[in-house]
């Protein structure tokens, strides 16, 4: 049987999850002398999982698909969260998975209007591959502006990996970044097969080494909730928790907003910059959209 996409990813990602395990972890004795592989063996991986180390084999080998059962046991032994199991399922279930979309994604009208109507709050919302197929005014001015950036390189991890600014924007850059390529992974596993997608992983493995490393090792997380630490130019250090909001009616578009406690310093500073965003461009507050 020759490997496709979806089951050579799947396979990278067996190998890159056993790699980090080790025997104790899964309670089996380290054994004499040193292991000539990283983590575990893939005949202990199959032996715990109750299958046969040849069909495990082909499983990372990318040449056999696997049965629900059996990716369960695999998960168990190799300890996978929530977050990835939904990620080695969805890898596994590529014949239900949504088709591709080439179409140019536009922002949904409600999503547009509570952008318009946030003024206070700086907002964005994010497409496929987290693209910023929309922003509020004070989203560009925390971030970056992005109406200044071509079409193509409105994309978030683009954003973060490219512009040196991000990195002294965040405090804690490599945490950042390497949360994002985690979740850049969790969007992979819908349209691997997606061009653009294929495209800026490999522009930003080819530039920068931390992507390329961080996306090798197979992690991968959700776009949900968070909290960041920002030392901004103009509003100085702000602490914003984020949530994201999916819409009902397109689910790969994904409102990000980041907030402060009311009272809070970051909330008085948030209002310092929105009132600077404001002069800055000498209009009222508005909304940039495809």
């Amino acid at each position: 049987m020759s490997a496709t996409p979806h089951l050579n990813e799947l396979g990278e990602f067996l190998k890159a999850r056993r790699a980090e395990l080790s025997p104790r972890a899964v309670g089996l004795p380290d054994g004499p002398g040193p292991r000539r592989v990283r983590g575990l063996r893939r005949e202990e991986v199959a032996g715990l999982a109750a299958i046969s180390t040849d069909y495990y084999t082909r499983l990372e080998q990318g040449r056999m698909p696997a049965s629900a059962p059996v990716l369960e046991a695999v998960a168990e032994v190799l300890h996978l969260d929530d977050d990835q199991r939904r990620y080695l399922f969805g890898l596994a279930g590529k014949e239900t998975a949504r088709p591709r979309r080439r179409t140019l994604q536009k922002v949904q009208p409600q999503l547009r209007r509570v952008l318009d109507d946030l003024t206070s709050t700086p907002a964005v919302v994010m497409g496929r591959r987290m693209d910023v197929i929309a922003w509020n005014p004070l989203a560009a001015a925390l971030i970056t502006d992005f109406a200044a950036l071509p079409d193509k390189h409105r994309n978030y991890l683009r954003v973060l990996f490219t512009d040196p600014a991000m990195r002294t924007l965040y405090a804690d850059w490599r945490k950042v970044a390497r949360t994002a390529v985690a979740q850049l992974r969790m969007e992979a596993a819908k349209y691997p097969d997606d061009p653009r997608l294929t495209g800026l992983v490999g522009e930003l493995s080819v530039q920068d080494p931390d992507f390329r490393t961080w996306w090798a090792a197979h992690h991968v997380a959700p776009l949900s909730v968070g909290t960041k630490v920002l030392n901004h130019p103009v509003a100085g250090e702000l602490s914003l928790e984020w949530d994201t909001l999916t819409a009902s009616t397109d689910p790969d578009q994904q409102l990000v907003v980041w907030t402060a406690e009311a009272g809070s310093p970051t909330h008085d500073r948030l209002r310092i910059l929105a009132s600077w965003e404001a002069g800055r461009r000498g209009a009222g507050p508005s909304s940039r959209r495809t």
